[in-house]
């Protein structure tokens, strides 16, 4: 059966005023966070995106630069219970996911009880995530994917909403485990984070050295940000944004007909990074105050989107290329 005019107009009527309610929730989320958090504005909104699109990021970035703030802030305004845990070659599998002990009721018998990890937590940091073993990064995995961790053959299901912001450093890579493709592919994003500008240096100089430091306010619930993650599901996405995102993805793959691509790009991303910008792009409307997407959205997020989901190839890396001169390139072409 099809829906009448009608309905239609109902639920469009419906999406609008849904999306009114969420946008001035939003914006009131931007300002406790840039209380707090400043000089970082692109990070900020890039990693809200992330979260609002209902998805993981990766956070990479020399110390220093606020990335431990940025999700303690976050957990705050969003009113999450937030947890972090320092990654380290040491670090079991059950530090993070939690184990089984045995204990003794009054009457002398014996059973297993499951003591949940530091993983149950809505807004996990997963803090220099490279330096923990291949081991270690899969057990993160499951839950990353599946919203669950399983030990001793027993489910057990993760709060609803459940984020992972994971840190790397760039520059120190001695004694690190890179993550695996498959596991780089499960972050929505990769947020680079860079040094700030002079003004907003002076301004974290004078603000943060005082008697008084800026506090982040509570502004959401856990559940008001599952609402506003099921409403951006809903938001329409133009025809010229769908075509925008399957041109650039498709055009980032080798052997797709692109000359530029097949020089410089080994492998590609996948349709994964095609669901991501549409999420990202849709979230992205929504946090800027707007009810639809745009293609401008899609090409602000190409780089974050794509970066990690792409390998360059030995010729490329030898003319000094990296991924995002090469995903600049395929903007540039299909702006």
């Amino acid at each position: 059966m099809g829906v009448s005019a009608k309905e239609k107009a109902a639920t469009e009527k419906e999406i609008i005023a849904a999306a009114e309610s969420a946008l001035a929730d939003l914006s009131r989320v931007r300002d406790s966070v840039g209380r707090v958090i400043f000089g970082q504005e692109t990070v900020v909104e890039r990693t809200m995106v992330a979260i609002l699109a209902g998805g993981h990021a990766l956070l990479v970035g020399v110390p220093g630069l606020a990335k431990t703030k940025l999700v303690e802030t976050l957990g705050i305004v969003l009113g999450l219970d937030s947890r972090r845990i320092q990654f380290t070659p040491d670090l079991m599998p059950s530090d993070i996911l939690g184990s089984e002990v045995m204990e003794q009721d009054e009457n002398g018998k014996r059973y297993f009880r499951f003591i949940p990890g530091p993983v149950f937590a809505q807004l996990l940091m997963a803090d220099e995530i490279n330096r923990a073993s291949p081991r270690t990064q899969s057990a993160l995995l499951q839950s990353m994917q599946e919203y669950h961790v399983t030990v001793a053959g027993a489910r057990h299901d993760l709060p609803a909403p459940f984020h992972v912001l994971a840190t790397q450093n760039p520059l120190e890579q001695e004694g690190t485990y890179p993550l695996p493709e498959a596991q780089l592919d499960r972050f929505l994003m990769q947020v680079d984070i860079l040094y700030p500008e002079i003004e907003a240096e002076r301004r974290i100089l004078l603000e943060t050295t005082g008697v008084e430091e800026a506090k982040a306010v509570n502004v959401l619930t856990g559940e008001r940000l599952r609402e506003i993650q099921a409403l951006i599901r809903r938001m329409p996405v133009p025809e010229s944004v769908v075509e925008a995102i399957l041109d650039l993805v498709r055009s980032a793959r080798p052997g797709m007909g692109n000359a530029d691509t097949d020089k410089h790009v080994a492998w590609g991303p996948g349709p994964r990074a095609s669901q991501a910008l549409t999420l990202c792009a849709r979230a992205r409307a929504l946090f800027d105050g707007r009810l639809a997407p745009s293609v401008d959205d899609v090409h602000a997020l190409a780089e974050p989107v794509l970066q990690h989901r792409m390998a360059l190839t030995f010729a490329a890396r030898a003319e000094g290329m990296n991924v995002r001169d090469v995903i600049a390139r395929l903007v540039k072409a299909g702006g």
